[in-house]
C-alpha cells in the first residue's frame, strides 16, 4: 500500500490480506491523521472508515508499549466490537500490539482483569466503555488515540453524554471522529470533542466511482 512511511509490518499485512492500494480516503488523511491532529471524516457506509481506523491505529502505536491503553476505539454494538478485533488481528499480525473488546454483554470482572494486565488498544459500545471508567476500569492517561467509529448510529441512541463523559476524562488526546453524514448532532459532537479539527467530506465519494465507471461503459460503447 502506497502511504508515506508506512510501518514496513503493517505494509507486509496489507499486502497479505490483499490491500496492496489505499482508496482516496486513506491517501489523503493518512498523513493529517499520523500528525496526531484532531480530525472529523464524513464519508458512506462502505468507503473504508473501519479500515482506515486500524490502519492508522497500527502505525502509531506500533513502536512502543505501555501498560494502559493507548487507542480507545468507540463503537456501536457487540459486532461492530468483534469486527474490529477481527481486523486488528489481520493488520496487526506482524506487530506486538495487544487489542482487546469489550461489550454491553461481557462480564465486567473479567474485562477488567485482562485489561489490568496491559493492553494497548481497547475497544468498546459507549455503555460498558462509560460503566468501566466509573469504576476505575481502565487508564486513560496514556491515551493517544480517542476515536469514535461510526458516530451516526450512537448518537441516534443518544449515547452522545456518554461519549462526552468519557472524552472530557482525557486530558490530552488526539481525538478523531468517523461518520456518515454530517448532521446537527455530528456538528454538536465535534464542537465538543474536537480543537481546531481537520475535516475531510468524502461524501461523494460512491458518487465518484459510479461517475468513473459510466465514463469507462461509454467510452468502451
Amino acid at each position: 500500500m502506497k502511504l508515506k512511511k508506512i510501518n514496513e509490518g503493517l505494509k507486509e499485512s496489507l499486502i497479505e490480506n490483499g490491500l496492496t492500494e489505499a482508496n482516496a480516503m486513506q491517501q489523503e488523511t493518512f498523513s493529517t491523521l499520523k500528525s496526531g491532529a484532531d480530525c472529523l471524516i464524513i464519508a458512506p457506509a462502505g468507503s473504508g472508515k473501519t479500515t482506515t481506523i486500524v490502519i492508522n491505529v497500527i502505525q502509531q502505536l506500533v513502536k512502543e508499549g505501555e501498560q494502559s491503553p493507548r487507542a480507545l476505539i468507540v463503537v456501536a454494538d457487540k459486532d461492530k466490537v468483534l469486527e474490529l478485533l477481527s481486523m486488528f488481528e489481520k493488520y496487526g499480525k506482524h506487530t506486538d500490539l495487544t487489542v482487546f473488546g469489550v461489550h454491553d454483554k461481557g462480564d465486567m470482572d473479567y474485562d477488567k482483569n485482562y485489561i489490568s494486565g496491559g493492553c494497548d488498544v481497547l475497544i468498546g459500545t459507549p455503555n460498558k466503555l462509560s460503566n468501566m471508567l466509573s469504576t476505575a476500569g481502565y487508564n486513560v492517561n496514556r491515551l493517544k488515540m480517542f476515536i469514535i467509529d461510526d458516530a451516526d448510529p450512537m448518537l441516534r441512541l443518544r449515547h452522545e453524554t456518554k461519549i462526552m463523559r468519557i472524552s472530557s476524562s482525557i486530558a490530552k488526546t488526539q481525538r478523531i471522529i468517523f461518520a456518515t453524514e454530517i448532521t446537527e448532532r455530528i456538528e454538536s459532537l465535534a464542537d465538543k470533542m474536537l480543537v481546531e479539527p481537520y475535516e475531510f467530506d468524502f461524501e461523494d465519494y460512491g458518487d465518484e466511482d459510479e461517475e468513473e465507471e459510466d465514463e469507462d461503459e461509454s467510452e468502451n460503447n
